[in-house]
């Protein structure tokens, strides 16, 4: 028996079922009597025999006896491994091995078919010599450096006023790598010579295959064709196998019943067999269903992203726009098809592969070449990107302009500071793009070819004075100017000025600022009121008195009282029915229950009233049902009006620095609440209904009087950043684990306090 005990282990290792032959109950039927009791019989054991002093046994334990040899074992195991094990529990690793290989020879069947293979091939080659041809590489940082700045900014205009790091969604129209090309270039152009003879070649030869290219493969949609088949039979096939493995996978069972009719060869009929590999194949059937679910599921995005996009048209529209190469065609077939795939890579592969579908395009390299010959290397290094997003050259305290300056054809800012005799020559019609000029404390003399040029084409112009002759006259014929920045002193009878009364003729002026030192409105600025979006007043604490004037504004979407000294709320802001933002700042508040009236202004979402001294919120605030931002930092409110919370639009709710102690529970009804700050008061305690703000993604408490973070912040899966330093909590709850978006840089603690989250939390945030 225990020589036997080496062959059963390898039996057991090697076999896939391993069979017992099942006692058996007596049965009633007589015929059988006989035959039990033998069964029993054999395997109940007889007594051992007593020991005597002269013959001493050895006594051996034993278990049930079958009389079975191992011979008759493999044989059972074997016709039950055969006809008792379901056929998914014997096959189910065959069956994954063919499963992979159907996917493997889908995805890849492209790449080896000679019809598809070829053109991936060839444009991929062509591909990689057009993006690293140096052609390419000078002619983007030419003219792709000075168009894109300008349409930029009215990109990222727009994006101010519609909210929200929308993203990019990988088309070539929003591509941040696009974006980033004029900077990127701009700088390493300057360091760079001519195209010598055999990169002109080169180049040259690079035209002509990609000519060749097109013509043959817009014949066709083969590749495109082959992609949506072979995407469509893996759907089909990821269908399949999550359907049949999820009904099956209950068959893999560690313990199987065999009846099989071999009894007059090993005298039983009924076994109870153990399947030693059920464990681990149903476990590795619920791994592989969701491995296959997961990339069943991408099949389904590309899918979907095929049939939602038209993949067999390519414009190159945006490129159009930005190179200014008009000629540049839109293509399509399979041609269109591999520039959305490499569209989904990086777009700046198709941009730069678009020179060599433009047929001008060399004759801009030609002059690109041309102008790197008197490219003035120190000014480029200078150039910048503003504020305005525009790309800005500035120059201070140079003895006069250079005239180099008017070859950098990019520029599209010009900002000049405390130059004197300052002449602007007729070549500043070559900066096509110049939007904006910026003159500090200069005096500027300019030529009338300039000023023909300024009218059309500035649209923003900054000037800084010291003495009100430093104002150019010019100024005041720029009928094309969109924004004028006036910083300086200013008599307080400046509306007498006569100069200033010629504003009426910037008939496309629609942002006015003037940062100075006026007692009223002026007069010029009143001529200018028909068409003015934005009007921003900075006074630097000079009293602003007089603002009937503001009645006349009634296309004012935007306005801005800073440091104006106002004790009240002017009573004309209530006229300006297009009125969207309302900016006193650093004024002297104190009162605010004019604020009724604000209800008459129906398009205000935008109300800030931060550093005043106001020190409570009427209950009126409720019928400012439009607002959407609303600012009461810096100021000495005590108590927040359960009101406030009835503007349940609001989603942008700043109450640092103020003497609030108790925030009323009402706050849950803001439920488009995206950011809210308490930063610098007296609270103690946060109501609940503040986590029913699921939408909140910025939640400022530091600095108050808190002791307890309830673990229902977890509820708030969108927080990205929250600060709540300087507050008096000895532990932070596990529960800000939920917040997935919450990254360490996003939370604002102490160290010590940090430590206090369990670790996997810690890690979890630590993790980008």
């Amino acid at each position: 028996m225990w020589m036997c005990l080496p062959f059963l282990l390898i039996q057991v290792m090697q076999d896939k079922i391993i069979c017992l032959p099942k006692r058996v109950q007596p049965s009633q039927n007589h015929s059988s009597v006989s035959n039990v009791s033998q069964a029993v019989a054999s395997t109940i054991p007889l007594p051992p025999p007593k020991p005597s002093p002269t013959n001493p046994v050895t006594v051996e334990m034993k278990g049930l006896k079958t009389d079975l040899d191992l011979q008759q074992y493999s044989f059972i195991n074997q016709m039950c491994y055969e006809r008792a094990l379901h056929w998914y529990a014997k096959y189910f690793p065959y069956l994954v091995l063919i499963h992979t290989l159907v996917f493997m020879l889908c995805s890849n069947f492209w790449f080896k078919f000679p019809g598809s293979s070829s053109k991936i091939e060839h444009f991929i080659s062509i591909l990689g010599k057009c993006f690293d041809s140096p052609w390419t590489t000078r002619a983007l940082s030419e003219v792709s450096g000075e168009d894109s700045e300008e349409k930029d900014n009215r990109k990222n205009n727009m994006s101010r006023s519609n909210t929200t790091q929308s993203g990019p969604e990988g088309s070539l129209v929003t591509s941040q790598s696009l974006k980033s090309i004029p900077e990127k270039f701009v700088v390493d152009k300057s360091t760079a010579g001519a195209l010598d003879k055999k990169e002109g070649e080169q180049a040259k030869a690079l035209f002509e295959k990609v000519k060749k290219f097109r013509l043959h493969v817009e014949e066709g949609d083969i590749l495109y064709a082959m992609y949506v088949r072979q995407m469509v039979l893996k759907v089909i096939k990821f269908l399949i196998i999550v359907a049949y493995n999820s009904a099956l996978v209950s068959k893999v069972q560690f313990t199987v019943d065999c009846d099989v009719d071999i009894q007059d060869m090993t005298g039983y009929k009924n076994f109870s067999c153990n399947h030693t590999m059920a464990h681990l194949f149903s476990k590795l059937s619920f791994c592989y269903l969701c491995f296959v679910s997961i990339y069943g599921l991408t099949c389904l995005y590309t899918l979907y992203w095929l049939f939602y996009r038209s993949l067999r048209e390519y414009s190159f529209e945006y490129v159009r726009q930005e190179t200014g190469i008009d000629d540049i065609p839109d293509v399509k077939n399979d041609f269109a098809f591999m520039l959305h795939m490499i569209d989904q890579y990086d777009p700046l592969y198709s941009k730069r592969f678009a020179v060599f579908l433009s047929e001008v395009s060399e004759n801009k390299l030609k002059q690109l070449n041309l102008n790197n010959e008197w490219t003035p290397d120190k000014l480029r290094q200078k150039l910048q990107t503003n504020a305005h997003n525009r790309l800005e050259l500035p120059l201070i305290m140079l003895s006069g302009l250079p005239d180099t300056v008017f070859e950098i054809t990019e520029l599209q800012s010009l900002k000049l500071e405390i130059i004197k005799n300052v002449m602007i020559p007729a070549t500043i019609a070559q900066l096509d793009n110049l939007q904006e000029l910026s003159l500090h404390q200069c005096s500027v003399k300019i030529h009338s070819a300039a000023l023909s040029f300024l009218k059309e084409n500035l649209k923003v112009l900054s000037v800084k004075f010291d003495d009100m002759r430093e104002l150019p006259p010019w100024m005041y014929g720029l009928r094309n100017l969109e924004e004028l920045y006036l910083v300086g002193s200013l008599s307080h009878d400046i509306s007498r000025n006569v100069t200033l009364e010629s504003l009426r003729d910037l008939k496309s002026l629609k942002i006015l600022s003037i940062k100075s030192n006026v007692s009223k409105i002026p007069q010029a600025v009143v001529d200018v009121s028909s068409h003015l979006q934005k009007m921003c007043i900075h006074n630097d604490g000079t009293k602003l008195v007089m603002l009937n004037n503001l009645k006349k504004m009634t296309n004012l979407t935007e306005l801005e009282l800073v440091h104006c000294d106002l004790e009240r709320i002017p009573h004309a802001v209530f006229s300006l029915l297009s009125l969207q933002e309302l900016d006193l700042k650093e004024n002297n508040l104190k009162s605010i229950e004019e604020i009724v009236s604000f209800q008459h202004l129906r398009k205000l979402t935008v109300l800030k009233l931060w550093h005043n001294s106001i020190a409570y919120i009427p209950e009126h605030i409720k019928k400012l049902t439009s607002l959407e931002r609303l600012s009461f930092s810096h100021n000495k409110i005590e108590v927040l009006p359960s009101h406030l919370f009835l503007c349940n639009k609001i989603r942008y709710l700043d109450l640092s620095y103020n003497d609030i102690r108790f925030i009323p529970p009402e706050i849950g009804v803001l439920q488009s609440l995206q950011y809210f700050s308490i930063t610098c008061n007296k609270v103690e305690s946060l109501p609940d209904e503040l986590y029913f703000c699921k939408k909140l993604k910025t939640l400022k408490i530091g600095k108050n009087s808190l002791s307890v973070l309830s673990p229902k912040i977890g509820n708030l899966q969108f927080l990205s950043y929250l600060d709540v330093k300087g507050n008096h909590f000895e532990i932070l709850p596990p529960e800000l684990g939920d917040c997935r978006a919450l990254k360490r840089a996003g939370l604002v603690v102490e160290d010590a306090l940090f430590e206090t989250l369990p670790s996997d939390v810690r890690e979890q945030m630590k993790t980008e």
